[in-house]
């Protein structure tokens, strides 16, 4: 497994050795003990999956609190473009993006800890995106940044007529109300 900083601490991009042949392919797409080795360890409770076709954007979001979750993320079928937003209020970069696009094909992962915003755009037909989290999820811990917000420009590689959100992801607030209500 190779190791990617981004830039921003505590921030991976997972590549994992890949073995194909004549039949396909095979990968370990998660080993506890070479997390552990590259210095990454997490103690995952959980694994999520979500369905979703062209267009679909999901986030930001994140769990606050003592119920903040690291994730571990991939595309499982198709393609995403994954992004993060650094939300540590005592982050070097704090308010910094970071965008890879993750694929069934690239099989690429990334390893976002806790404290961050997350959200990805589907950029192919469709795509099944999963992840592991280190903690359970708790409904009054959510927290949000609109997709859209000004402050952080992020381009989600997705016509803007082509986005589609949950109703409540549309009704998120902006960096700004995040930062103020720190």
């Amino acid at each position: 497994m190779k190791v990617i900083e981004t830039g921003i601490e505590d921030l991976f991009v997972l590549e994992p050795s890949v073995f194909p042949d004549g039949r396909g392919y095979f990968f370990e797409s998660y080993n506890e003990k070479r997390m552990r080795d590259a210095g990454l360890e997490y103690n995952f409770v959980q694994d999520n999956q979500s369905y979703s076709s062209y267009g679909t954007l999901r986030g930001l979001h994140l769990q606050q609190g003592e119920h903040a979750q690291a994730k571990l993320v991939r595309a499982v079928l198709g393609k995403v473009l994954d992004v993060v937003v650094d939300l540590r209020p005592n982050s070097k970069t704090f308010g910094k993006t970071y965008a890879v696009e993750l694929s069934a094909e690239n099989h690429r992962q990334l390893m976002v800890p806790r404290g961050f915003g997350h959200g990805f755009s589907v950029l192919s037909e469709t795509a099944i995106f999963q992840y592991k989290v280190d903690n359970f999820y708790n409904k009054e811990s959510e927290a949000g940044i609109i997709y859209n917000d000004s402050e952080l420009g992020i381009d989600w590689g997705v016509p803007e007529d082509k986005i589609s959100l949950s109703e409540k992801d549309k009704i998120l607030g902006s960096f700004a109300d995040f930062k103020n209500n720190l």
